[in-house]
């Protein structure tokens, strides 16, 4: 171990003495909450909220109101938490990370935090990786909250409307990061505070913190509109693309992931197939964004492994979790350009409406933790960009794994050869096998080998991504062979002999219980029936009894070595392969792991060196005669590091970019929410008029001595634009004035001007018209901006050529950008305003229609008496015209 490992594990052994001082404290509670009632234990949460409500602080209730908690798991779930788990659960109020294996429990663990920072009644958001394990949590931990007087929700897809909105007025709101991420974004974008759903963003606990803070991270939350760009030149380029040829036409770069046109061939047959003179020219710039896309398309991105086609449709997979990424986009033309490269439909580009990364998202909340098995090799990054570290929570029971040394093949050929005998060997035993892949065409590669073989095994990919959760739990059962694409972040322990949790009614029937029974057991029906009693009681016997089976085969898996674990492949981030690891030996049973390398493999391919390659040649070893040397090891791990390395920065790419919208979007959604709540938004429109009268007077007189070389015209005609009279000046001596004299005169006018605007509209119909225009001006130009802060971003790179630092150019000119755009609405808002009438129609527009994240909002009534032409926008909000909207029944 190296010295600064050393003082690594030394600085968490004595974290953990000090913690389990707390859990100590915890424990004596212990016997004090088993002598209460149950009635007496529900009120202990009543008495908290009252204590919290008197000063006291969450810190001090933390030994009692764990001990609480603990006891109120024993009598709802028959669970009581280890100590570690106790542990795990301090760490996790304290706002940092809990590392702790497969299989210790961190669900149950989560419980103690999520309680206790409840009891001030600002809410408690648990953020899982998918909707199924949202679900699950708060059905299955929603026992004890609701026992404890706590209500409890879940956020996922299905649940919308005033159930979404309730849903985060709940004490805990389980959900995923997506959902809780979009929701913010889309309450931002509301036309009414009445359609907001998120309350303040107040304690988090996040599960598998590594897998949505460190791999989701790179690739930002967007809800976009459909863009008005023509579609066909994604086919045109597609077209040239397919013609086209590597090393002559185009080169690739693998380690960076993109791939050009070469300055002659490339760029001459582009030009010709085009009919352009010059691809070069900015005219052109177009046509070369659209060859450049295809090309990446047709070379880079590979079916079944970057992506899956399903329906016509093309589904992101994440190289991550190997799940498809619902709703997601590759965007800048990327996914029109796979469209049609895979002769499907190809959709409009979509116009960024709404953006924020993970990191940003994550970072407003007061306060934040996470719980994982695999964070210790990210603990910079989180410290770097969350402020948070990581604790190594003991396991409850020693660790007796053995994780086998690696085997390295020359070729892929003989590393599969060696992988579907290693299968073999150990089915033919009985012991079940999890192979671990890292793509969904690897995966069916081998369920093919398999199947010629006879070996009946199941595959887990983003191809069956809907039995996810029944494959994995009973990966674990004896003689069972499973294959699995990317195990990180599953969220289902792997329990020997099977999961008896996940023994499902089809279950029950194969077994030949009564159908009857199980459907009266199983109904939603709660009044008090002598015969649903009945089959409820018949119910429990058959899960006892199937609870007995598994246990006896358990026991029968144990004997022949517990579960196998191979991995195919290294994947880039050692923690990844660490996840796939802690599948076998939870809770101190035993199993065993061995990973499978190839010279044919990504990572080695790009990654190793050419010197250790030339040595691997110069052997000459055959393509079915595993190497083993230590310096392949070392260089493997030295290979996953500089990816990581590489990733982290990448990450850190994302936010630098990120943190400068960041400060420009909390001044915007804050501005906007003012409105939202109906502030009196009167003293910002005086500020704002304030603001252009200034900036006139000083544009139009700072290069002249006297007042008489005053561009009085420049002042009447950039004025009158807003309110000022053409004949202002007609008859006002100016020759003594000075500049501060002149401004307050103008102003005065300016402010009469707008008394007698607010007489003629009457004063409460002009403060609804000031929020209105306010409204309707911050959401199109902050679209706008968006869109041309993205374009900024695009091009900003080539700066380093120059060796200027693109993210300060990015933020200087990001500044002033932004800048600008406060200008056009401070401009564009006091112009509507002065012109606004009686007529003037209040009823809130969206200025664009969401087209691929979440419902748009409810379409509201037309409100009668006011005039609506044919053509005009729907006041309704859809986007959609008048006549085609909710006038169509209309007879004109």
């Amino acid at each position: 171990m190296g010295i600064v490992s050393k003082i690594i594990s030394g600085f968490n052994d004595r974290e953990i003495k000090k913690l389990f001082k707390t859990v100590d404290k915890i424990e004596k509670y212990d016997q004090l909450m088993q002598n209460l009632s149950d009635e007496e234990l529900k009120d202990k949460t009543i008495e908290f909220k009252d204590r919290v409500k008197k000063g006291e602080s969450l810190d001090d209730l933390l030994p009692e109101a764990f001990a609480v908690v603990r006891e109120a798991a024993v009598r709802t779930l028959g669970l009581k938490h280890y100590r570690v788990q106790l542990l795990g659960g301090v760490v996790l109020h304290n706002g940092r990370i809990a590392e702790m294996k497969t299989g210790e429990g961190k669900t149950l663990m989560a419980t103690l935090a999520a309680y206790l920072n409840s009891l001030d009644g600002k809410g408690v958001h648990v953020i899982t990786v998918n909707d199924y394990l949202a679900k699950r949590d708060k059905e299955w931990m929603g026992k004890v909250y609701n026992f404890l007087g706590l209500t409890v929700a879940c956020v996922i897809h299905e649940v919308q409307g005033e159930e979404r909105k309730a849903a985060y007025r709940a004490d805990i709101t389980y959900g995923t990061n997506n959902e809780f991420g979009f929701d913010y974004l889309r309450d931002n974008m509301v036309l009414y505070k009445e359609n907001k759903n998120q309350r303040e963003l107040n304690y988090a606990i996040i599960d598998e913190v590594d897998s949505i803070l460190v791999d989701e991270a790179r690739t930002p939350l967007i809800i976009s509109g459909e863009g008005a760009k023509s579609t066909d030149l994604y086919t045109l380029a597609d077209n040239f693309a397919r013609t086209l040829k590597n090393e002559i036409d185009y080169t690739m770069d693998e380690k960076a992931k993109s791939v050009v046109l070469t300055d002659e061939s490339g760029f001459e047959k582009a030009e010709k197939f085009f009919g352009v003179t010059n691809l070069s020219d900015p005219e052109n710039m177009e046509i070369q964004h659209h060859v450049n896309q295809a090309l990446k398309a047709r070379v880079m991105m590979k079916r079944d492994v970057d992506y899956v086609v399903k329906d016509g449709e093309v589904l992101i997979v994440d190289e991550m979790t190997g799940r498809i990424m619902l709703g997601r986009r590759y965007s800048n033309g990327l996914h029109q350009a796979i469209e049609a490269k895979e002769g499907l439909k190809v959709r409009k580009e979509s116009q960024t409406l709404s953006t924020i990364t993970l990191q940003n998202y994550f970072r407003m909340y007061n306060k934040l933790s996470g719980m994982t098995g695999t964070a210790k090799t990210e603990e910079e990054e989180f410290l770097h960009i969350y402020n948070m570290d990581v604790v190594e929570v003991p396991t409850n029971k020693p660790i007796i794994r053995v994780d086998k040394p690696d085997v390295i093949f020359k070729s892929a050929s003989g590393k599969y050869k060696a992988v579907i005998e290693d299968i073999i060997e150990k089915h033919s035993t009985g012991q079940p096998v999890l192979v671990g892949t890292i793509s969904i065409e690897t995966s069916e590669y081998l369920s093919g080998l398999l199947k010629k073989r006879g070996i009946k095994h199941e595959v887990l990919n983003a191809k069956q991504h809907e039995r996810e959760a029944e494959i994995v739990s009973q990966a674990g059962r004896f003689n069972s062979v499973t294959i699995a694409t990317n195990m990180a972040g599953r969220g289902t322990d792997i329990v020997l002999g099977g999961n008896p949790d996940f023994m499902t009614v089809k279950d029950m029937l194969k077994m030949g219980y009564d159908e009857e029974i199980i459907n009266l057991a199983t109904s939603p029906l709660e009044y008090d029936d002598e015969k649903i009693h009945e089959a409820r009681s018949t119910y429990n016997k058959i899960l006892k009894e199937h609870k007995e089976i598994t246990d006896k085969e358990a026991e029968k898996v144990k004997s022949i070595g517990g579960l196998h674990i191979i991995g195919t492949e290294r994947h880039e981030s050692r923690r990844i392969d660490n996840q796939l690891r802690g599948r076998a030996g939870r809770q101190g049973d035993n199993g065993s792991t061995q990973f499978y390398i190839s010279f044919d493999d990504e990572l080695m391919r790009i990654f190793v060196s050419d010197k250790i390659k030339a040595m691997v040649e110069k052997i000459g070893m055959d393509d079915e005669t595993p190497i083993e040397a230590n310096i392949l090891s070392k260089s493997i791990e030295g290979a996953q590091k500089k990816v990581e390395g590489r990733n982290f920065g990448i990450r850190k790419h994302v936010l630098q970019y990120d943190d400068v919208m960041n400060k420009q979007r909390t001044i915007i959604y804050n501005e906007r929410a003012k409105v939202l709540e109906g502030e009196d938004v009167k003293d910002l429109i005086t500020g704002m008029i304030e603001e252009i009268v200034k900036k006139t007077v000083v544009l139009y007189t700072a290069e002249a001595k006297y007042p008489e070389d005053w561009d009085l015209k420049g002042i009447t005609d950039h004025l009158h634009q807003f309110f000022l009279a053409k004949d202002y000046f007609d008859g006002i001596d100016i020759l003594d004035m000075t500049t501060e004299e002149l401004e307050k005169k103008l102003l005065e006018y300016a402010f009469n001007k707008y008394e007698e605007k607010e007489e003629e509209v009457t004063s409460e119909r002009m403060r609804e018209l000031e929020r209105y225009v306010l409204l309707k001006i911050v959401d199109s130009k902050w679209i706008d901006h968006i869109d041309a802060m993205e374009q900024l971003k695009q091009g900003i790179g080539l700066r380093a050529v120059g060796n200027e630092d693109p993210v300060r150019a990015y933020q200087f000119e990001g500044f002033d950008m932004f800048n600008e755009m406060t200008e056009n609405i401070q401009s564009d808002t006091v112009r509507l305003l002065y012109n606004v009438n009686v007529e003037t129609d209040t009823t809130r527009k969206k200025v664009a229609v969401i087209t691929n994240e979440g419902p748009v909002e409810t379409k509201k009534p037309v409100k009668r008496g006011v005039k609506i032409g044919r053509n005009d926008p729907c006041p309704c909000g859809s986007g959609k015209k008048y006549k085609k909207c909710c006038g169509a029944n209309i007879t004109y």
